[in-house]
C-alpha cells in the first residue's frame, strides 16, 4: 500500500513525537486503519520530507514518530503564477486542485466583471481557508512538498497593477496564436484564466496593455476549470518539467 503523506505544519525533526491533526488523525487511524508503527511521510512546507511511523491512536488523536529527513524536492523549474478568474463552487476548487498538482507555485483568485460569486469579507476569510485546504489535500495526494501560495482575492485591475512576471499569458479565444508559437525561455510566468463566461473585451484590453500576451488553446472553447489545466500542462511541457 502507498505511504500516506501528511501535511504536519511546524517544526519536524527525527526523534520528535508529533501530534497529528484532527483530519489526519482520523484518516489515518479511522479511514485507512492503520496499526501502531504503519509507515507514514509528513512534510511542513519548508522544503524536503521525514520518514515517519505511526507512533500511537486513541479514540480522538493520533501521534507520529519522526524517523529520518528525505531530500526529495519535485517542483518545477518553471515558477507558474494562475491568476484563476473566480468560479463557482466545485469548479474553482477543481481548478484550485489541478493546478497544485500541475506545480503551480502561486494562485491569485480575481475577481472580474462576469464573476458570479459575492461574498462579505468573513465569507471570503472562510473561502480562503477552504481553498488552502484543497490545495494541500492536492500536494499531500501529488507529492509536492511545497504548498503554493494562495493570495487574498483581488480585482483583476489590482492584480494587473502588480503582476511583474518576465512573461505574462491570458487565454483569449479570439488570440492569433498559441504558446507553442511563443519565442521566450522564461523563468516565470503568468497566466490569467477568465470565470465562466471568461474575459470581458475591456478587460482583455486592460491586461493587454497591462503586458500579458493573448493566447488560445486550439479552435474549441474550454470551460474555465478546463482551460487552466490545459494551459498549465502545455506551460510545464514547453518550459518546465514536463
Amino acid at each position: 500500500m502507498r505511504i500516506p503523506r501528511i501535511y504536519q505544519p511546524g517544526s519536524l525533526a527525527p526523534g520528535a513525537v508529533v501530534e497529528l491533526n484532527d483530519g489526519a488523525a482520523n484518516h489515518v487511524a479511522r479511514v485507512l486503519r492503520l496499526p501502531v508503527g504503519a509507515a507514514l511521510t509528513l512534510f511542513n512546507g519548508e522544503g524536503g520530507e521525514y520518514a515517519a511511523m505511526l507512533h500511537e491512536v486513541g479514540k480522538r488523536s493520533a501521534t507520529a514518530r519522526v524517523e529520518s529527513f528525505v531530500e526529495r524536492e519535485v517542483e518545477s523549474p518553471l515558477a507558474i503564477t494562475l491568476a484563476q478568474g473566480i468560479a463557482k463552487g466545485e469548479r474553482m476548487d477543481y481548478a484550485i486542485q489541478k493546478a497544485t498538482e500541475l506545480g503551480v507555485v502561486r494562485l491569485v483568485p480575481v475577481i472580474t466583471e462576469r464573476c458570479n460569486v459575492r461574498l462579505s469579507d468573513e465569507r471570503w476569510e472562510k473561502k480562503l481557508q477552504h481553498w488552502q485546504a484543497v490545495a494541500i489535500s492536492a500536494c499531500e495526494q501529488s507529492g509536492r512538498n511545497h504548498i503554493p501560495t494562495i493570495e487574498q482575492p483581488l480585482t483583476l485591475m489590482a492584480w494587473l497593477a502588480q503582476d511583474h512576471n518576465e512573461l505574462r499569458l491570458t487565454l483569449d479565444p479570439q488570440a492569433g496564436g498559441g504558446i507553442a508559437a511563443l519565442d521566450a525561455t522564461p523563468h516565470q510566468v503568468s497566466l490569467l484564466v477568465g470565470p465562466e463566461g471568461g474575459l470581458s473585451d475591456g478587460e482583455l484590453s486592460a491586461a493587454q496593455r497591462a503586458g500579458y500576451r493573448g493566447i488560445r488553446l486550439g479552435p474549441r472553447v474550454l470551460r474555465t476549470e478546463t482551460a487552466g489545466v490545459a494551459a498549465l500542462a502545455v506551460l510545464q511541457a514547453r518550459w518546465g518539467d514536463f
